[in-house]
Order: structure tokens, then C-alpha cells, then sequence
């Protein structure tokens, strides 16, 4: 039986974190993206009512990516003048969050919005018990963004795997994230997840991964000390 995982269990990475504080983020990286865009518009020699076109579409991507996180960080309660936004229930501004990140992503499939949508979907069913439909979205999240937004997917799949019982799967995961880290996963942050996912069939080498990273400096030596005590207690 698949076992229990929360949104705070999937230890999401910086890139998470500010997702979920600014609905600004992927403006945020609109010069590069602009930049990249450019440069595919320069080698394809495609005419420039084409290239405009495709930034108009990328600001609507922005903008219904921000129109979604914007529901997704309503309140809940009584009306509040101070928000633009606020819902009755948990369940109303759930069903609205649903519905604006699954039409997101049916509407611009294979862009990065649409693998942010994807990635908040599978958060959304990990905190609803529905691993399956988790990992569904998390591999779908994966396949659509860039290496970077990959990485965020595969990182939580693996904990999804963990949650499952399917350690083995969960493990492949992460070394390789290990091997191949990226600005919203590091190489730390993979292998703290992958000493918590193996500690129980392998305590000896899930140690090993933390023994260095309890003294590097800084939030590295706080995660990986607090996550030794908690696997081997004040050892």
C-alpha cells in the first residue's frame, strides 16, 4: 500500500518556494528567454510578424500563469477588500485552481508555463492522496520544461516513488539528479532526499551521504544535520 506524503514532505527547492511567493517568477526570466527566442528567429530566418507573435503568445502564457498562482494563493474566508481574489472554501478555491492550471496546460502544451501547471497539478493530488495521478503529472511536468524544470518534476517524482514503496525507482532518480544538478536542484538538496529515501534499506550509505554535507556552510549543514537526527538520532 502506497504510503502517506504531504506537500511539505516533497522538500520542493527554491524554485518551488517562489513560485508560490511571487506570481512574477518566469517574468522574472523574460530576457532570456527573449534572447533565446531571438537567436531561434535569427537561425530559422523566420519573418517577423512570426517572432512577434510568438512573444504575444509567451506573454499570454505569463499572464494566464499568473492568473492561475493568483487563485492558487487566494484566501479563504470571509471577503477580504485588501485581495483581489479570495474564495468561500478550500474546496471552491481548489476546484478554481484545478481548472485554471489543467486549462493552462491543455491550452500551451510543451511550454515551461505548461509544465508549471502540470508541476502545481501534481502537488495539488499529492495533497488529495492521489500518488498515481501525482506521478502522472510530475513524469508529464518532466517531459514538457527544460532541463531545469525537469529536474524540479523528476525531484518530487522521486519522492512519490519513495512514498511507494518503489525505492529503486526513487533512487535512480536522484543520483542522477546528483550527476547532473541544475539551478532549481542541487547536487546537496538530491543527495539529503536520497539519504532520506534509502536510509531504511541502506542506513550505512544514506550516513555516508550526509556525513560532508553536515559541515558545509550555511542552510546545507542545517538540512543535513536535521535530517541525520531525525534518521539516526543524536548519533
Amino acid at each position: 500500500m502506497a504510503g502517506r506524503i504531504t506537500r511539505k514532505e516533497l522538500k520542493t527547492d527554491k524554485f518551488a518556494l517562489e513560485v508560490e511567493q511571487t506570481v512574477d517568477f518566469v517574468t522574472a526570466h523574460r530576457r532570456d528567454l527573449v534572447l533565446y527566442g531571438s537567436i531561434a528567429a535569427a537561425v530559422a530566418a523566420i519573418a517577423a510578424s512570426v517572432f512577434f507573435y510568438t512573444r504575444y503568445q509567451h506573454t499570454a502564457r505569463e499572464g494566464a500563469l499568473a492568473a492561475a498562482i493568483q487563485v492558487e494563493e487566494a484566501p479563504v474566508g470571509l471577503p477580504n477588500p485588501a485581495a483581489a481574489i479570495s474564495f468561500p472554501t478550500e474546496e471552491a478555491k481548489r476546484t478554481a485552481a484545478t481548472k485554471a492550471f489543467s486549462e493552462l496546460a491543455s491550452k500551451y502544451p510543451g511550454s515551461d508555463e505548461a509544465a508549471v501547471a502540470q508541476y502545481y497539478l501534481g502537488v495539488s493530488a499529492i495533497d488529495n492522496g492521489r500518488l498515481p495521478d501525482s506521478e502522472k503529472l510530475f513524469q508529464a511536468a518532466a517531459n514538457t520544461g527544460d532541463r531545469n524544470y525537469a529536474s524540479l518534476a523528476r525531484f518530487s517524482l522521486a519522492q512519490v516513488y519513495f512514498a511507494e514503496k518503489r525505492t529503486a525507482d526513487g533512487e535512480k532518480i536522484l543520483r542522477d539528479l546528483m550527476a547532473h544538478p541544475t539551478v532549481f536542484v542541487s547536487k546537496e538538496q538530491a543527495a539529503i532526499a536520497l539519504a532520506r529515501g534509502i536510509a531504511p534499506s541502506k542506513p550505512a550509505e544514506a550516513r555516508k551521504l550526509l556525513e560532508p554535507l553536515r559541515t558545509q556552510p550555511g542552510a546545507i549543514s542545517q538540512a543535513a544535520i536535521s535530517t541525520y537526527a531525525e534518521l539516526f538520532g543524536q548519533q
